[in-house]
């Protein structure tokens, strides 16, 4: 019977109002978020491509690494290209299904984002609280099964949560208050009950949200009572600098939507939400390959090298010897 319902009352075509009631910021935004995408773009491309042809980053570190350049590239492009669409020209329509594919999609890596982060924050955990038995605890076997188990999980999250959304009755409206389609702004439109589906997105948020952080909280209270262990100077250093970069990825992340997800799905604060989910489909995905590239060694010096032997003809200065 819902099924029916849904079918009959869902609109053709949903209207995404973004910025509309400021038309004079449309332009500037699209200039903006145009440029951040492209450096998105080639960014999380770059660390990707250097993970894959450095056989020196062929550690668990850079693997989960690829593999959230690769979360962070699909995640924006889900949405932005459709963002720009809306900001340049007065057309702020997308069709039923491109929103239930954004939908999906959105949720989808959103939710395997946050799993990501947690496995990443282990990973460091092992390399500096047990870096006798690293290469042991993080076996290949082990880092892809924890790839596979984050993909999988927000796919399934996304199932379950986002069917469950586009089921509802919808009963004629269609204006979106955002700039792309999300589950709490597609409750709103709804003529029934969404209780229940409030409930699944809370228990969704715990367990994709908070248990994640949870669990990086813990693994660097860890991290952090080892290095307090270390004697050297030197070896503090070393030790933050291997942490320092994904710690400002995860309060980058979790900064910016644990406000978005965790707020009623009645809430009224929509422009203040538009600007804290442009901070994390746009910015976010930008600034974490500049922090990787920036603040690792490693990367800066894979990517010389490899531009210097693929692009110039110049072999590492360790290849002869």
């Amino acid at each position: 019977m819902m099924m029916g319902i849904a079918n009959v009352s869902s609109p053709e075509v949903f209207v995404l109002l973004g910025f509309s009631a400021r038309p004079s910021l449309e332009s500037i935004l699209f200039i903006i978020v145009l440029g951040f995408y492209v450096v998105s773009i080639l960014g999380n491309g770059i660390i990707i491509l250097v993970s894959c042809m450095d056989v020196h980053l062929h550690t668990p570190m850079y693997f989960f690494l690829a593999n959230l350049s690769f979360l962070d590239i699909s995640f924006t492009t889900s949405i932005v290209p459709q963002l720009l669409v809306n900001l340049w020209g007065p057309q702020k329509t997308i069709s039923y299904g491109g929103c239930v594919v954004q939908f999906y999609i959105s949720h989808w890596l959103g939710a395997t984002e946050c799993v990501f982060l947690a496995v990443m924050s282990y990973d460091r955990y092992a390399a500096i609280c047990r870096p006798l038995n690293y290469t042991i605890i993080m076996h290949p076997q082990l880092c892809l099964s924890l790839a596979l188990a984050s993909w999988l999980g927000g796919l399934t999250t996304s199932m379950v949560g986002s069917t469950l959304t586009m089921l509802l009755p919808l009963c004629g409206n269609n204006r979106i208050d955002h700039f792309f389609c999300e589950m709490p702004l597609i409750m709103q439109l709804t003529c029934v009950d969404t209780s229940l589906n409030e409930v699944e997105m809370y228990v969704a948020s715990f367990i994709f949200v908070v248990l994640p952080l949870g669990l990086i909280l813990v693994s660097y209270g860890h991290i952090a009572w080892a290095v307090m262990k270390i004697r050297s100077a030197e070896g503090r250093r070393k030790a933050f600098n291997t942490c320092s970069s994904h710690v400002a990825v995860v309060a980058l992340f979790y900064g910016s939507i644990i406000f978005m997800y965790l707020q009623p799905a009645k809430s009224n604060s929509h422009e203040q939400g538009k600007f804290i989910a442009l901070f994390y489909t746009v910015i976010t995905p930008m600034l974490n390959p500049l922090i990787y590239t920036l603040r690792n060694k490693d990367v800066k010096t894979a990517l010389r090298h490899i531009v210097l032997e693929k692009c110039c003809g110049f072999a590492r200065p360790w290849g002869h010897i």
